[in-house]
């Protein structure tokens, strides 16, 4: 786990999402320097007590439909990771969806004025642009149906609540998170041991910017430190590109088994970020890309 700097004063941090994959490691670590309270629905057993033990006080509810005046008192720092997922199911219910991923988000801001604020939203509200890596000022676009839209509402109505709310802001637009709590690559590392294709976007490479449970919560921590009054948007995602196609042959490699690529149209296209300005504002990671996936496949037993 990441170790906070012993100098940063202490906070009273709300982490919403706080047993998702990107929300538990990083309300884990703040619990080791801050005061934290994770606000999630602990709909599977176990979630609460994982919470408790981590330092974390639970707060079991739904952002998009909780009475917000009942958060603590004196928060001064939100990492806001909830949000609806699945991609069948956002299409189906498009209208919670939005709910949650922007509406919940514009009343979370005004509930806690003046608290630094991270949004996290998605490279997925990207517009594909080929062979190039995404930029920030580059326009949106729809990856993965209503949860693409809904986070880009989201942006636009956080930015909106920030500035009515006087509250820093920063909007960090993750790519491809993976650790010991899952994501793409561990999906990708469990279809290659079961014998699955493995099926991906026909443009190839399809290029990614894989990072890692370490440095995106260091990274994250960072987010909330920068937060600004004008706000700060910037690519979340690993200093390293490598394609699907080179991490999972590696994986393949680890595990014994070999990775079977099918092209697909239908696929989502690759979302490849541009970090030059992560690098400038939040660092570098510092776990490279092999090191990452031979730890998953050790995690994964």
């Amino acid at each position: 786990m990441p170790a906070l700097s012993s100098d940063v004063p202490s906070w009273r941090v709300l982490v919403t999402g706080a047993t998702g994959r990107v929300g538990f490691p990083v309300a884990r670590a703040l619990a080791s320097r801050h005061e934290v309270f994770g606000l999630a629905r602990c709909g599977s057993e176990g979630d609460r007590a994982r919470l408790e033990e981590a330092g974390v006080e639970p707060i079991v509810a739904d952002v998009a439909d909780m009475d917000l005046r009942h958060l603590p008192h004196g928060i001064t720092h939100v990492f806001h990771a909830a949000a609806r997922l699945g991609r069948e199911a956002q299409d189906k219910d498009w209208q919670q969806v939005f709910a949650t991923n922007a509406q919940a988000s514009g009343r979370l801001v005004a509930a806690c004025p003046g608290a630094a604020f991270v949004y996290c939203s998605t490279g997925s509200a990207y517009a594909y642009q080929g062979q190039r890596p995404l930029r920030e000022d580059d326009p949106p676009g729809v990856h993965l149906g209503a949860y693409s839209l809904s986070k880009i509402a989201g942006e636009a109505v956080v930015r909106f609540a920030a500035e009515q709310a006087g509250s820093p802001l920063t909007i960090i637009r993750i790519f491809s998170t993976y650790g010991p709590e899952g994501g793409t690559p561990v999906n990708r590392l469990r279809r290659i041991l079961r014998g699955d294709e493995v099926v991906l976007h026909p443009d190839a490479p399809n290029n990614y910017n894989p990072i890692y449970e370490d440095d995106y919560v260091r990274l994250a921590i960072r987010s909330l430190e920068v937060a600004a009054p004008e706000p700060v948007v910037v690519n979340f995602a690993g200093s390293e590109t490598v394609s699907a196609e080179e991490y999972c042959a590696y994986l393949g490699d680890l595990v014994g088994r070999p990775a079977r690529i099918r092209y697909d149209a239908e696929a989502p296209w690759p979302i490849w970020p541009d970090v030059s300005r992560m690098h400038q504002v939040l660092g570098r990671t510092e776990v490279p890309w092999r090191e990452g996936m031979r730890r998953v496949v050790e995690a994964l037993g």
